[in-house]
């Protein structure tokens, strides 16, 4: 074991034993969005040379991760997380009920695995990083090798902040290895690669003592574009599509990777219409352009799928690109085809009439699926069909762009998540860093006081 993995992981579980309160967790959070904002236009440039993302797209972020920190506060102070219960005394029931009360508490330091594609709020003191401190878990982050410098400049911030050992970075491939396997540690997060989540997901399986997991991997996001849809506003739709797949390069997790339109349609000549005003664009690092090059050319060895691009003046560039195949060849290649390619690549299956639910049938899980629809046209069959596959589903827009709320979920089944039963974003993101406890004919000063006859800190809670 590293001494720097070492050391940070043995301080964040002494900062735990030192216990604070949803109050001051509540501040900390409150500080470093302030923290974030204040040294805004530092950050920004520092994040732009690293990613080659646009500045006003970065600036944009470091509002959504202060967003993100002032969400999670209020989250905290609000309480209703905790889900605190009470269950009085009965001793007539068969068997006789004790006075039990239970509620979560925080499982124990947490490793966070940053993303490349978003610097800021899938980073250091991103979403992961955000709901863990609510909790009241010390979180170690292993920095993304695409933003280092960008990663050492806002633990410095953070730094500044929160109390000792509540945060601590650590870098490099073997220190991320050591980091999931460190005793101290109780639970991960990680957002990026199928493949890289999966490893990570196995060595915290393999551990002498099991941690939960918690990767957000890859995503193909299916798009079912109805008949019609695509008869009433076929234009509009393709001309979003290709909006929607190549923003910010198409390096997103909830980027439209695979759309199910209908033969002989308007989408696919508004699509490529549009493909060829889009912008190429320039992946976050070397990597990253290689693979993308390679999926897309691996797209176009299949028989029967045609390529598309727009032409970039630089060569240096990705240039978006469609990939068109009908529904026999998509069965045909469908191992290929359902493959996630990262960056500016859609793969647009044409469906001839009572075609659509055996390609369906071929889908694995996504984060999201999409529906577009005529006015007023009964989908509740075809809804009901990607409900079971999406965590997330929508009608009539596209899923780039993931809102920050109660009620969200990002998440799914392998292989979009590693646990399909929580989220990355919204409140509830908060539950994977809780366990329970319940506590049976306990006297008040042991309880903690979410718990305590008379409910002093008057947090929601159930009693019966």
């Amino acid at each position: 074991m590293s001494g720097v993995v070492d050391t940070a992981a043995v301080a964040a579980a002494a900062a735990m034993r030192t216990g604070s309160t949803r109050d001051e967790r509540a501040g900390w959070l409150d500080a470093l969005a302030d923290a974030l904002e204040a040294d805004r236009e530092g950050l920004v440039a520092l994040a732009a040379e690293e990613t080659a993302l646009a500045s006003s797209r970065l600036d944009g972020e470091v509002s959504r991760t202060a967003a993100q920190l002032r969400f999670f506060a209020g989250v905290a102070r609000e309480g209703s997380y905790l889900e605190a219960t009470l269950d009085s005394p009965d001793p007539e029931l068969i068997p006789p009920r004790p006075d039990l009360r239970r509620m979560l508490r925080p499982i124990g330091p947490v490793a966070v695995y940053t993303a490349s594609n978003f610097p800021f709020a899938f980073s250091v003191l991103g979403n992961d990083t955000a709901s863990a401190l609510a909790a009241g878990c010390a979180v170690v982050v292993k920095a993304h090798p695409g933003h280092p410098r960008l990663s050492r400049r806002t633990t410095e911030l953070a730094l500044s902040v929160l109390p000792a050992g509540m945060l601590s970075l650590v870098e490099g491939l073997d220190a991320g290895v050591e980091l999931v396997r460190h005793p101290a540690v109780a639970a991960a997060g990680f957002t990026g690669s199928a493949r890289g989540g999966r490893a990570l997901f196995d060595l915290a399986a393999a551990r002498p003592a099991p941690i939960p997991f918690y990767g957000e991997l890859g995503s193909i996001n299916p798009v079912v574009v109805t008949e019609a849809a695509a008869e009433a506003r076929g234009a509009e739709i393709g001309a979003g599509l290709v909006a929607s797949f190549t923003r910010d390069a198409g390096q997103y997790c909830t980027k439209p990777g695979l759309v199910f339109l209908p033969e002989g349609g308007e989408v696919a000549r508004a699509a490529r219409e549009a493909l060829g005003t889009a912008p190429a664009s320039r992946q976050l690092t070397a990597g990253m352009s290689t693979a993308f090059a390679a999926g897309v050319a691996g797209y176009g060895a299949l028989p029967g799928v045609e390529l598309v691009r727009a032409a970039p003046a630089d060569g240096s560039l990705s240039a978006p690109t469609l990939a068109l195949v009908d529904g026999a060849a998509f069965l045909a290649h469908r191992e290929a085809l359902l493959t996630e390619c990262f960056g500016p690549v859609s793969v647009l299956v044409r469906y001839r009439a009572g075609q659509l639910d055996t390609l369906l049938g071929a889908l694995e899980p996504s984060l999201t699926a999409t529906i577009h629809r005529a006015a007023g046209e009964d989908v509740a069959a075809l809804s009901a069909r990607l409900a079971e596959i999406a965590g997330r589903l929508l009608f009539d827009g596209w899923p780039t762009g993931v809102a920050i709320g109660w009620a969200q979920h990002h998440g799914g089944a392998w292989p979009a998540t590693t646990a399909s039963v929580h989220t990355s974003v919204g409140a509830t993101a908060i539950r994977r860093w809780l366990t329970p406890i319940a506590y049976q004919d306990a006297p008040q000063e042991v309880l903690p006081p979410e718990l305590r006859d008379g409910n002093p800190l008057r947090i929601p809670r159930r009693e019966s």
